[in-house]
């Protein structure tokens, strides 16, 4: 099993200094926290409530903010005597929930977990611990973070199976200055084989799903509990011809194949919604094929941008991943303020608006931004506005 030996996560902050750990209950952030105890520091665990009520037979779905996780984290709070609080940020992550459903209603796919890890996780929780006298925060996330020069030096975790370093494309690099990372050198089953050694009960607790506020893993179930009027219509192809009807856009994602109840003999992908025209456009794979996207709300870590000269966007050549499980793509990316256009060097499959792009050089992260449009390959026009026809 793997391992970066070289990696000193603790490296940037004075030994023996009080840091805030968040704890989930789950391994990871167990772990995390007896890395740091171990290693002298003087913690305060705190373990974020989100409001959302887990039944009894979701519990066992997911691992992250229910009752039983929260009883988990103090315990193991306990088991190392380290002070131990559970912060009520209903408020907070009602925020977050509502962005979740309203980039549905818009026609996006939206992307919580980025969100979480910026506001809450590397943002409300480094409030909190100005307030308790830390230094920084740490959590169980698997990428490594270094100092190097005075700028935050963020790379891939080395168990790739588990890098969670795209999640973190959109965290402001004063609050990644202010975050341990424990466990990025780390593969799992070595985790969780450490977490045993050390007697921890949650050694064998399976891993949180992607999205903690929907335990049933199924977002469409969020959206009629939080009474989503849904956009009704027409399933259409790239020509506007019509192939069958839908009970909602909000149902659709890009890139889905699953759940479309068309028979045209061949694949079929969802390409875009267009919830004002009740649309839901599908393509065959060739169709679903992106060569460039344009990107907002640019977010540098480590790094400068590219600078414009003359009028001209700044050019950086890099590779990009498109969403949490995609593998990178080379890429150029033309920066013009806080936005970019991103060229492909080959076309992408199911690149979809609402997502993050994230930027690498190599295995480090260097920022990114959010997906605001695509280009599709091999149509010119915008797919907006499609005629419907029989």
């Amino acid at each position: 099993m793997s391992s970066n030996s070289t990696y000193q996560p603790f490296a940037h902050v004075p030994k023996g200094s009080r840091l805030v750990v968040a704890m989930s209950g789950g391994v990871d952030s167990s772990v995390a926290a007896w890395m740091l105890k171990d290693a002298g520091f003087d913690l305060v665990g705190l373990f974020m409530r989100n409001g959302v009520k887990v039944s009894a037979d979701e519990v066992q779905k997911k691992s992250c903010c229910s009752l039983s996780d929260a009883r988990d984290a103090r315990m193991v709070a306990a088991g190392m005597e380290i002070p131990f609080q559970a912060v009520d940020l209903k408020n907070e992550f009602g925020s977050i929930i509502d962005l979740f459903v309203s980039e549905y209603v818009a026609g996006r796919t939206p992307n919580p977990c980025a969100v979480c890890n910026r506001d809450l996780k590397m943002g409300k929780l480094i409030e909190m611990a100005d307030d308790l006298d830390a230094v920084a925060v740490s959590t169980g996330h698997y990428a490594q973070l270094e100092m190097q020069d005075g700028r935050v030096h963020l790379t891939r975790g080395v168990d790739r199976k588990k890098d969670q370093s795209y999640q973190l494309f959109c965290v402001d690099e004063a609050n990644l200055a202010r975050t341990v990372l424990p466990l990025g050198h780390l593969e799992k089953p070595v985790v969780r084989e450490m977490a045993a050694n050390a007697g921890l009960r949650t050694h064998k607790k399976a891993d949180s799903q992607e999205v903690c506020f929907v335990p049933s893993n199924d977002y469409r179930k969020l959206l009629a509990e939080r009474g989503v009027e849904l956009h009704p219509g027409d399933l259409v192809d790239t020509t506007g011809k019509v192939l069958g009807q839908h009970e909602g856009t909000e149902h659709f994602t890009v890139g889905q194949r699953r759940g479309l109840r068309v028979a045209t003999g061949r694949p079929m992908y969802v390409i875009q919604t267009v919830p004002d025209e009740g649309l839901v456009i599908v393509g065959d794979k060739e169709e679903c094929h992106s060569p460039a996207m344009h990107v907002g709300e640019l977010n540098w870590i480590g790094v400068d941008p590219p600078e414009s000269k003359d009028g001209e966007p700044g050019v950086l050549e890099c590779t990009v991943q498109h969403r949490y499980h995609a593998e990178p793509m080379a890429c150029t990316v033309r920066v013009q303020g806080s936005e970019a256009r991103v060229d492909f060097a080959e076309p992408l499959l199911a690149v979809a608006p609402g997502q993050g792009a994230a930027f690498y050089v190599g295995n480090r992260l260097i920022g990114g931004g959010w997906i605001q449009s695509v280009e599709r390959l091999g149509i010119d026009a915008p797919l907006e506005g499609l005629a419907h026809q029989p």
